[in-house]
């Protein structure tokens, strides 16, 4: 099928053989957008880590979607790098893929999205003063404020994940139609994409 390699070719991988890497998978579109996807979810999920998500709810909620897809985008990733998916020719690994791509897009899209509306920019001002207020009082006034390169550094960070969060949306929004594609067969004909043994 047209987009995940291995899957063309008769499966000679029997059930007690090693795992081979797949170096065709990492020049696939699927395989490129994975890795992209990898990068780019670690990015959005480290950026929330260094705000004070937990005080918001709808940073909590695009920590979740990030962390999870982040962590499953990398199983997926070393099944198919490894030809895991091959041993398991039971499981339609191309409706799964399209299926977990879909449901990723959805679901940033509903994080990038609440996050978005979450942002309130008169509120900054007022948290930031708050938050060196709590500093002042917990150093016994020694430090003094921290002034307003901590605010710029939050604003920074909140705007950063905010645009990887969406630019990883793009790229799982990609990453479904490539395995719509790849699910469907287009891209590929009858005689290459037939299964030869299950062995």
């Amino acid at each position: 099928m047209a987009g995940l390699p291995g899957t063309a070719r008769a499966r000679s991988a029997s059930p007690g053989s090693y795992p081979v890497l797949d170096g065709s998978f990492l020049l696939s579109p699927l395989g490129g957008l994975m890795c992209v996807q990898a990068v780019l979810g670690l990015l959005v999920w480290s950026l929330i880590a260094a705000t004070t998500y937990h005080l918001h709810a709808a940073y909590g909620w695009v920590m979740f979607v990030s962390l999870f897809f982040w962590i499953l985008t990398l199983l997926f990733f070393v099944t198919y790098l490894l030809q895991l998916h091959q041993k398991f020719y039971m499981i339609p690994w191309p409706l799964v893929l399209m299926i977990y791509n879909a449901v990723a897009t959805v679901l940033y899209l509903t994080a990038f999205v609440t996050c978005s509306a979450a942002v309130q920019p008169t509120s900054w001002r007022q948290w930031d003063y708050n938050r060196r207020a709590a500093a002042s009082v917990s150093t016994g006034g020694q430090g003094g404020p921290r002034g307003w390169g901590s605010h710029h550094a939050h604003t920074w960070d909140v705007l950063l994940f905010q645009f990887f969060a969406c630019v990883t949306m793009i790229t799982y929004g990609v990453s479904t139609f490539f395995s719509f594609r790849a699910w469907k067969g287009l891209g590929s004909n009858a005689a290459t994409s037939q299964v030869t043994d299950h062995a």
